[in-house]
C-alpha cells in the first residue's frame, strides 16, 4: 500500500516563509546592533542586499523576458536622486514616515521612466535595444551633470540622510523576491516566459507583446529604483559618476554569472561580487581582471550561467524531505523543479 504524500498547503507555504523572513530580519538587526561587524562588514552586506534587488530586477528583462538592457544603472540614478532629494527636503521628519515615502516615489518615478522608454525601446530587439538603452542611461548621468540646481550637477548631492539599514535594506529584499517570484508564477509570468521562447507563437496565442515587454519593464525599473533610494540612503551622497556605464555591466554580470532565469543564481551572483573585494582588498587594482576571468571560466564551463534557470523552492525541499523524496533526487541527480 503506497504511503499517502505530504502536501504543503499554499497558506502553509505562506507561513513558513514569513517566519523564515521575519527571524532572519530580527537576527541580522539583533547582530548588527552588537558591533559583532565592523563598519566595513556592515557596508559590504548593505551593498549585496542592494545589489541583489537589482540584479534580480534585471533578471526579470533579460532572464525572464529574453531582452538585453545596457541602461539599468539610469532607472537606479533616477530612483536614487528622488529619494535623495525627497530626504533632503524631509530631514526633519521621523524616518518610519520619510523611508517608506522615499522608497515608493523613487520606485514609483524610475517605473514611469521604464514606461516611457520601454514604449519606443522594446520594439526593438538584440543590439539595437542595447544601444537605445546604453543610450538612455548616459541621458539621464548627462542630465544630472546639467541641473546643478536640483542634482547638485558634478560635485555630487550631498548630506543625505542615511535612511538605510540591514532592516530596511533586506526587507526590501524579501519585497522585491516575493513580488517578482509570484508574477512570474502567475498567468502575467507565463506569457513573459512565452515571449521570451519565442514571440511569434506568442502573439499568435493572444499574448500582448508590447503590453507585457512594456509591464516586464516597468517592473524591473520599478525596483532599480528602489536599489537606488536604499544606495542613496547607504551613502549620504550622490555623484553622476556612480550611474555610469559600468554600473549596468556591472549588473548585468550579475545576472549572466548566475544564471539568465533563475533569481536563486542572481542573488547568490550579487553577493558573491559584491563580497569579493572585501576578501580580496590587497588586489584590488586587480578586480577587474578576476571578474573578467571568472565571468570567462564559467561561460566556458557553464555557458548557463552558475545555476541555469534552477530556483529554490526551500518550502518544495522542504516537502520532499518531509516525503522522503530529497535524497532519491540527490541521488539520481534531479532537483527539486522536476
Amino acid at each position: 500500500m503506497n504511503k499517502k504524500e505530504i502536501r504543503l498547503s499554499m497558506p502553509t507555504r505562506y507561513i513558513i516563509n514569513i517566519v523564515l523572513t521575519v527571524a532572519f530580519l530580527a537576527v541580522g538587526t539583533i547582530l548588527m546592533g552588537t558591533g559583532i561587524f565592523n563598519r566595513a562588514t556592515t557596508a559590504i552586506i548593505q551593498q549585496i542586499g542592494i545589489y541583489i534587488i537589482l540584479a534580480i530586477s534585471l533578471n526579470m528583462v533579460t532572464g525572464y523576458l529574453g531582452q538585453l538592457p545596457l541602461g539599468h544603472a539610469g532607472f537606479m540614478a533616477v530612483g536614487a536622486y528622488v529619494a535623495g532629494i525627497l530626504w533632503k527636503l524631509m530631514a526633519a521628519w521621523p524616518a518610519w514616515v520619510a523611508v517608506p515615502i522615499g522608497l515608493v516615489a523613487a520606485g514609483i518615478i524610475s517605473a514611469l521612466f521604464g514606461v516611457i522608454i520601454g514604449i519606443p525601446a522594446l520594439r526593438l530587439k538584440g543590439d539595437y535595444l542595447a544601444i537605445i538603452t546604453l543610450g538612455f542611461g548616459e541621458i539621464i548621468r548627462i542630465c544630472i551633470i546639467n541641473l546643478p540646481s536640483i542634482t547638485g550637477g558634478t560635485p555630487g548631492l550631498l548630506n543625505i540622510p542615511k535612511h538605510s539599514s540591514f532592516f530596511v535594506v533586506f526587507t526590501a529584499v524579501a519585497v522585491a523576491c516575493y513580488v517578482i517570484h509570484t508574477i512570474m508564477h502567475s498567468r502575467h509570468g507565463r506569457a513573459i516566459l512565452a515571449i521570451r521562447e519565442n514571440e511569434i507563437a506568442a502573439d499568435a496565442c493572444g499574448v500582448n507583446l508590447t503590453r507585457y515587454k512594456v509591464f516586464a519593464f516597468a517592473v524591473s525599473a520599478f525596483f532599480a529604483g528602489l536599489a537606488g533610494a536604499l544606495y542613496a540612503g547607504y551613502q549620504g551622497s550622490l555623484f553622476p559618476k556612480s550611474f555610469d556605464f559600468m554600473q549596468s555591466i556591472n549588473i548585468l554580470v550579475m545576472v549572466v554569472l548566475g544564471g539568465m532565469g533563475s533569481m536563486m543564481g542572481s542573488v547568490i551572483a550579487a553577493t558573491v561580487l559584491t563580497a569579493l573585494p572585501l576578501v580580496l582588498q590587497s588586489l584590488s587594482e586587480y578586480r577587474m581582471l578576476i571578474y573578467s576571468l571568472l565571468l570567462i571560466i564559467v561561460m566556458i564551463f557553464k555557458p548557463s550561467g552558475l545555476m541555469g534557470n534552477f530556483d529554490f523552492s526551500l518550502t518544495n525541499i522542504l516537502e520532499d524531505l518531509l516525503n522522503g523524496r530529497l535524497f532519491k533526487k540527490k541521488a539520481k541527480g534531479g532537483t527539486d523543479n522536476e
